[in-house]
């Protein structure tokens, strides 16, 4: 068994001895989005906001694996289903907002 490798990890799984993923000025990890989609979530739209979520989740697990490709595609997803749900929240609020109180439908139903 080599000197370096730690006991009972098969060869290549982690980082040489001495050396870690974290804070690795070549890689640096990406955004995760996790407070946005947990805002998005609670007050937008919930199917978007839990996507969201999830990859938000995934972000940090594959840095630190050493799947930096995966980290980066992750944290872009978790940006698009946030962006995603905020956007939709935003637009069926003025629509909500334009149909019940400047037109007035909910006080029409109850007034007649």
């Amino acid at each position: 068994m080599e000197e370096n490798q730690p006991f009972g990890q098969p060869p290549g799984q982690q980082p040489p001895f001495g050396q870690s993923n974290f804070n690795n000025p070549l890689t640096p990890r990406p955004k995760n989005y996790l407070v946005e989609s947990i805002l998005v979530t609670i007050l937008c739209c919930l199917p978007l906001g839990i996507a969201g979520i999830v990859n938000a989740a995934n972000v940090n697990s594959r840095y630190d694996a050493g799947d930096y490709a995966g980290a980066q595609a992750a944290s872009k997803d978790a940006w698009k289903y946030t962006k995603l749900g905020f956007i939709i929240g935003l637009v069926v609020g003025i629509l909500y907002f334009v149909v019940v109180v400047i037109l007035g439908v909910g006080g029409a139903m109850l007034g007649r």
